[in-house]
């Protein structure tokens, strides 16, 4: 069966994963180094891990498999999702594939370059309805696919 990892600290569709999931049956694991509040359910497991570098992707990447989904906008935790099998979606709706994550990575790290250069600014272009609706259909499209191929086929 199909479970869905949240990297969820700094996720804005939270809420919005936990309808899609409540109304499709998955157990969805939301997992954050903070405290979070969030709605509750007998298929929502929140997990709290320690403040440390990757502690939470860790936790992730150790227990997702085929057929599951992680929703993070971390590149290298997606990349570990995919390499595992699962799908990653970014909160903006874009997938990370096995075709995708290499370029991913590396303008990732180009920018990480870049800014610690000084040569550029971070910039993060703000999170808007359409991202949100984006995000929405890019997920009920993987729950759909997952319901008719199987896990991990």
């Amino acid at each position: 069966m199909t479970e869905i990892y949240v990297d969820a600290d700094a996720c804005p569709v939270k809420d919005e994963i936990m309808k899609v999931a409540a109304r499709h049956g998955l157990k969805t694991y939301i997992i954050s180094n903070a405290w979070l509040r969030m709605a509750e359910g007998p298929l929502v497991e929140r997990v709290h891990v320690p403040d440390g570098l990757d502690v939470a992707d860790d936790w992730i990447a150790e227990r997702i498999g085929p057929g599951d989904i992680a929703i993070t906008s971390d590149v290298p935790l997606a990349d570990r999702c995919v390499k595992q099998g699962a799908v990653a979606l970014a909160p903006n709706g874009r997938a990370f594939t096995e075709d995708s994550i290499g370029m991913a990575r590396a303008m990732r790290d180009l920018m990480t370059t870049l800014r610690e250069s000084g040569q550029v600014q971070s910039y993060n272009a703000g999170f808007t309805k359409q991202d949100r609706s984006k995000f929405l259909q890019a997920l009920e499209t993987e729950i759909q696919k997952a319901k008719r191929v199987g896990p991990g086929a």
